[in-house]
């Protein structure tokens, strides 16, 4: 994975990947161009839509926090100082966010190639 950090306005730092960074050529996919997905430990369950994955993190005790930025769906959890943000739009849901979760629910999710 390669990027660009780029600094948005209001102080939120985001990572622009580069996905054509020499590791996909002839049309074919190398292991680092895989498409990635979020993988529900206990399940095995594909997490494939963020209705899906807010019943997971509220079972795992994280709540929907409204009061941050209106373009972000965020999660908190009581018991932590720990925020979860990502896209409204699924369709941005990359990796970044996909290891953010693991990194914050350790040992319930894991991120795969396919």
């Amino acid at each position: 994975m390669s990027g660009v950090w780029v600094f948005k306005n209001n102080g939120v730092m985001q990572l622009v990947e580069n996905l054509s960074d020499g590791h996909c050529d002839n049309g074919r996919r190398s292991a680092s161009c895989k498409k990635k997905v979020l993988v529900y430990l206990p399940t095995g369950q594909v997490v494939s839509s963020y209705t899906c994955l807010e019943q997971i993190l509220r079972g795992l005790g994280w709540e929907r926090y409204y009061g941050g930025d209106n373009d972000l769906f965020q999660f908190h959890k009581h018991s932590s100082i720990d925020l979860i943000s990502l896209p409204k739009d699924y369709a941005k849901f990359n990796s970044v966010y996909m290891y953010d979760i693991v990194v914050k629910n350790p040992n319930v999710f894991h991120v795969r190639g396919i």
